[in-house]
């Protein structure tokens, strides 16, 4: 397929994702309009919008989405560190992988927001709580990636690490991680969504300032603009973040093109 191909079909494919968000957003007025929903509900777009622009407007919606950013972001990128650190020790030995792997599926299935309140035992109802769930719930995509991309480092790469001489730390670093690299980058975005849906999450069981706190707060007092408007805000927050780790995957990923 040639370059002028791949533009014709990513333009195609742009225009009718723009085109079914655009067939959701008008239904979704037909029926707030419509009253097929109460408005108690169910707000109209126009009140959503309005909601929207007073909250960035007056700051207190901009306040609370810095403050959901930030602990995402905070808990994805030590997600991320601890992700690759103990993927490497464990993908690089294969015996490490038979003696952990039964422990590893104990943990992997256990959802972030089971594990809340052990963490509210231990750290109590603070921010630094909701930031070691965010970081426990999304470590695991990037952790199982870089396991998974050790181990499937090609035979023969491991025949020339041997030839070599290489150490392991120095096989991890020069042959391992490379290889392993687009399927961590893949974790990585996975791993984006999951800290955003536990730090939403964390902020309303524990009351930490945010879009989950916010939202909350709206549908218990029936602001039903506001709280979709937070919800627009998550979703724009969810579409932004992962467009720009899907641009720096494509960057970093260049040399794999033909």
């Amino acid at each position: 397929m040639s370059v002028q191909q791949q533009g014709m079909r990513s333009s195609r494919a742009s225009i009718e994702s723009v085109l079914v968000l655009a067939a959701l957003i008008a239904l979704w007025w037909l029926a707030s309009h419509q009253q097929w929903v109460s408005k108690v509900f169910l707000p109209t777009p126009e009140a959503t919008l309005e909601s929207l622009w007073e909250g960035l407007h007056t700051g207190e919606l901009m306040g609370f989405t810095l403050d959901t950013v930030v602990r995402m972001l905070l808990g994805w990128l030590l997600a991320s560190a601890i992700g690759v650190a103990l993927g490497a020790l464990i993908g690089a030995s294969a015996t490490a992988r038979v003696w952990i792997a039964p422990t590893l599926e104990f943990l992997r299935p256990l959802p972030a927001s089971a594990v809340m309140p052990l963490a509210i035992s231990l750290l109590g109802l603070s921010s630094g709580m909701v930031l070691a769930v965010v970081a426990f719930g999304a470590m695991w995509p990037v952790l199982l990636a870089t396991v998974y991309g050790l181990a499937s480092v090609h035979v023969r790469l491991r025949e020339v690490a041997t030839a070599l001489q290489l150490s392991r730390s120095a096989f991890v670093i020069k042959i391992g991680l490379p290889n392993a690299l687009p399927d961590i980058l893949a974790g990585m975005r996975l791993s984006m969504t999951v800290s955003l849906i536990v730090a939403v999450v964390g902020e309303m069981i524990a009351s930490q300032s945010g879009l989950g706190q916010a939202i909350l707060l709206a549908a218990r007092s029936f602001r039903a603009s506001e709280l979709f408007a937070g919800i627009v805000l998550l979703g724009a927050i969810g579409f932004c973040s992962n467009a720009l780790l899907a641009a720096l995957e494509n960057t970093f990923l260049r040399w794999q093109r033909p």
